[in-house]
């Protein structure tokens, strides 16, 4: 990126010479102002407050725009949509009810650190009377990401500017608002709009302070059972070769953090997902981990298993932003401040200065024999009686990932199902979507929407959504916008007719589950009633045929795959013996 001309930045106050004189309505310069801003796709419900806008947005050349059906899905399909394709979409949603609908995915998109701009209309400046009126800023506050108003016309382009300039740099969700009676006045539009990337502070990709360098070498040479785990820090500054050359220098396994499953399984010591999901083998060599470095990863409560995964570790995190204290816990022993790629760059390098091209590490970790237990892993060999009618889930995602081919993009959904596809293995991180930090069922199907566009040229229709029936129905009226906007996504619901984790939960305390259990609805039915395609599956046998078939056609397709309620998945186990569904 390249740093901005000051007088380019002095003219962006957008007032022309009168000799230059252009007017447009606002909306329609916002519109462009947004394009401007790299902005190619909108996720959008519309009400007065921002239907001008988006539909100037809409008519402007190589845009598109999705409609969605409910203003939640509008934020989750953009937000989905950043960790797709690394760009901004744009969620636009209108003033009083539509903006208070985005208020369980915004948070969720805060705690992830994913940059998403939001239009939201506001009330008209000039009425008397409006009854959507409401207090907007306080919500957007409340969820944790900035609301940047625009109520005078000289100073509106800087505000788009901050809006864009603020989710870029800090990694967040903006709202940005606009009174819809003020979008319609005209505004000069002589002098061009300076997008908010010209003056992106670019400062090259921040190096680690030597010293800190220096110990981490020391710590690699000495440590017996040195683990680096990488994470969405690795896949933003594509460090990923960089850190398996550092890996494969020191003799460390290789861990990654559940957004970005499959980061290293192309590694024959590749662990896979460290935390809450770890397979049964990740959480035997963790347990005897004498040293973690956690590269771009922020070492949430879940990534280290409320503290029990690595015990006995010394932490080293390296980071752009390290932070001291998180979810409640010390993260680190000793902190980092680096890219990911240049930090691992520095240390391979000074290792190699301190010991030469070979030699100097203590671990001896990597064998044949723990390659091989590696590549046969089974993350959970604990035994359940499956009744007849219903399949065992993780004999499921057995068979999907066979079926499925490498390169599809996996969406998963939230709640006790999202264990079970945890455990994929030999795909990219970068074909892999969870948004997790907010603990919220019912977005699947909307990041599904946001994949899907984003996917639109070339990977259309290698999308697959693997969801339970609660999340599910949450938002199930996306199955309207998925046909007509003419996408297809196979969507997997692993039915287990309840809310998963609560009746687990409620049967280890001996309580009545029943008010978590609503059986299985015909949600095959409920696809083709939208214009699908849809299927019962009973028996994993036959995936591999429904999936041919799928691939044979061009529609969305909804399987109803009904399993068992019996299969508790090993989180879950844990959280029950820690103390009956206590955290």
């Amino acid at each position: 990126m390249t740093q901005a001309d000051p007088s380019a930045a002095a003219s962006a106050s957008n007032t022309a010479s009168p000799s230059a004189s252009k007017t447009a309505p606002l909306y329609e310069a916002l519109a462009r102002a947004v394009i401007a801003e790299g902005v190619t796709t909108q996720f959008v419900l519309m009400g007065d407050g921002n239907m001008h806008f988006s539909t100037a947005f809409d008519g402007l050349a190589e845009t598109q725009s999705i409609a969605v059906r409910h203003e939640h899905c509008a934020v989750a399909a953009a937000t989905a949509y950043h960790v797709a394709t690394g760009g901004i979409a744009l969620a636009s949603v209108t003033c009083g009810p539509g903006l208070t609908q985005i208020t369980t995915a915004l948070p969720a998109a805060v705690r992830a650190r994913i940059p998403v701009v939001i239009f939201a209309g506001e009330t008209p400046i000039n009425a008397r009377f409006y009854n959507q009126a409401i207090e907007q800023a306080p919500f957007i506050t409340a969820c944790g990401a900035p609301y940047i108003q625009a109520h005078a016309m000289s100073r509106v382009f800087d505000r788009v500017r901050e809006a864009f300039h603020i989710a870029r740099t800090q990694r967040t969700p903006v709202v940005l608002a606009i009174p819809y009676d003020m979008q319609k006045q005209a505004v000069d539009t002589a002098e061009p709009y300076v997008p908010s990337e010209r003056l992106y502070p670019d400062g090259g990709r921040p190096h680690a302070d030597p010293e800190r360098i220096a110990v981490l070498v020391e710590r690699l040479a000495q440590a017996k059972c040195p683990v680096i785990l990488g994470g969405r820090g690795v896949l933003r500054a594509q460090a990923q070769t960089d850190v398996v050359a550092l890996a494969d220098r020191v003799g460390a396994l290789l861990a990654n953090t559940l957004p970005v499953r499959g980061l290293f399984d192309h590694h024959p010591y590749g662990l896979g997902v460290m935390g809450g999901y770890s397979a049964e083998l990740t959480r035997e060599i963790m347990a005897e981990a004498d040293l973690v470095v956690a590269i771009g990863a922020g070492l949430s409560y879940y990534t280290v298993d409320g503290g029990k995964l690595f015990p006995n570790a010394h932490i080293i995190q390296i980071d752009e932003a390290p932070s001291g204290l998180r979810d409640g816990m010390r993260a680190a022993d000793l902190y980092i401040t680096a890219d990911a790629q240049a930090a691992s760059k520095q240390a391979l390098a000074a290792f190699n200065a301190r010991y030469g091209a070979q030699g100097g590490a203590a671990s001896s970790l990597r064998t044949p024999a723990l390659a091989r237990r590696i590549a046969q892993q089974v993350a959970d060999s604990a035994t359940f009686d499956i009744p007849a009618g219903v399949v065992d889930p993780r004999a499921v995602i057995q068979a999907l990932d066979h079926v499925i081919p490498k390169d599809w993009d996996i969406i998963s959904g939230s709640g006790h199902q999202a264990y079970f596809n945890s455990q994929m293995r030999g795909r990219p991180g970068d074909r892999f979507v969870t948004i997790r930090e907010f603990g919220a069922i019912g977005n699947g199907l909307s990041y599904a929407l946001g994949v899907a566009a984003a996917r639109r040229q070339g990977a259309q229709g290698r999308i697959v959504l693997i969801e339970g029936d609660g999340g599910l129905l949450m938002h199930i009226q996306e199955l309207e916008t998925l046909k007509r906007q003419g996408l297809r996504v196979l969507l997997c619901c692993l039915n287990d007719g309840a809310y998963g984790s609560e009746i687990h939960k409620l049967r280890a305390e001996g309580l009545d589950d029943s008010g978590a259990v609503f059986g299985r609805p015909p949600l095959d039915a409920v696809a083709r009633g939208f214009g699908l395609r849809g299927a019962v599956i009973k028996d994993v046998s036959d995936i591999a045929e429904r999936f041919a078939a799928f691939e044979a056609q061009d529609q969305a397709e909804l399987w109803n795959i009904h399993i068992s309620d019996d299969v508790t998945a090993p989180t879950m186990r844990s959280i029950i013996k820690r103390g009956h569904g206590v955290m």
